[in-house]
């Protein structure tokens, strides 16, 4: 997790940030608030780009 939050996700590329949305959808019920907060910012940056 902290090496995630350590890259900024406009750095990103589209395939790294759908990889780690499917991958934190499926762990969301398992996550601290570290964790939620990095999946939130993926999700924005998702539809800031217009999604996928």
């Amino acid at each position: 997790m902290t090496e995630l939050s350590m890259i900024a996700k406009s750095d990103w590329t589209n395939d790294e940030l759908k990889f780690y949305h499917q991958s934190f959808q499926q762990i969301t019920p398992y996550l601290n608030a570290e964790g939620h907060s990095i999946q939130l910012e993926i999700i924005n940056e998702i539809e800031s780009r217009g999604g996928y």
